[in-house]
């Protein structure tokens, strides 16, 4: 969807946004933005970070597995 914006529909968009807020508050707004993005993609980066499996992890719970294994075996 927003690809599709384009200069123009940016210019528009600026527009309606300086009238509505007025120039003294442009700046805040823009700070406040900037700012929501860059948490979103902190909280995204940490939840995808969060999600990948630890290699070492890992082998310990097949090492447990094994274990279980072999008990059932008996």
């Amino acid at each position: 969807m927003l690809q599709n914006i384009g200069i123009p529909g940016l210019i528009i968009i600026l527009v309606i946004t300086l009238i509505i807020f007025g120039p003294k508050k442009l700046p805040e707004i823009g700070s406040a933005f900037g700012k929501t993005l860059s948490e979103f993609k902190k909280s995204a980066q940490d939840i995808m970070s969060s999600e990948e499996v630890d290699p070492t992890k890992k082998g310990i719970e097949v090492a447990e597995a094994d274990k279980v294994t072999d008990l059932i075996k008996k």
